[in-house]
């Protein structure tokens, strides 16, 4: 197939979530692994040297087109909506989620010392977490993580990428002034 560039980049572009090499390989069986993610590779290259109003970006175990940050004031007036805000409660709640899931609610109330109800029921509607199932312990509560969307939200390929506690508190321990000026 004399196209396979051109078609990988019609799907990446024709795909409403990040797109996986697994998949890719699903519908271009003849085409090696190895071969797409050379191609993968190459546009991403190709759209960076461009410098035009999108790049491809691995995000959330897949490939998508993303806007660049810098264009977002015209992107938000095309689409007449403001970014997706949490409050600071349901920020908090969302880190608890990724960095101790799996997790039930309890062991979430617990560590932030308040009924996260609220802030657990706009996440999931947000589609930021999802649940999991149930532990087996009495009661069988539900256990809650975090979903793809999440990490596409946060521009994260997987969950690994996360800020360790220590570079967040080195972060926090930052003067304010040279946090600004980068």
């Amino acid at each position: 197939m004399d196209n396979v560039k051109t078609v990988i980049e019609a799907l990446i572009f024709a795909s409403e979530v990040p797109l996986a090499v697994d998949r890719i390989r699903e519908i271009l069986p003849d085409v090696e692994t190895s071969e797409v993610h050379r191609i993968l590779h190459e546009l991403a290259d190709e759209y960076r040297e461009r410098k035009g109003g999108f790049y491809l970006h691995e995000v959330a175990g897949g490939f998508q087109f993303r806007t660049r940050t810098e264009l977002s004031p015209w992107i938000t007036l095309l689409r007449k909506t403001r970014p997706v805000a949490l409050s600071r409660a349901a920020m908090e709640t969302l880190a608890v989620i990724a960095y101790r899931q799996p997790v039930v609610k309890s062991e979430i109330d617990s560590i932030r010392g308040v009924d996260t109800g609220g802030a657990l029921k706009g996440l999931l509607d947000k589609k930021l977490v999802r649940m999991m199932g149930r532990k087996d312990v009495p009661g069988r509560p539900i256990v809650y993580g975090t979903t793809k969307r999440f990490l596409e939200v946060f521009n994260l390929k997987e969950l690994t990428e996360l800020p360790t506690l220590r570079e967040l508190k080195d972060l926090q321990e930052e003067p304010q002034d040279q946090r600004t000026e980068s």
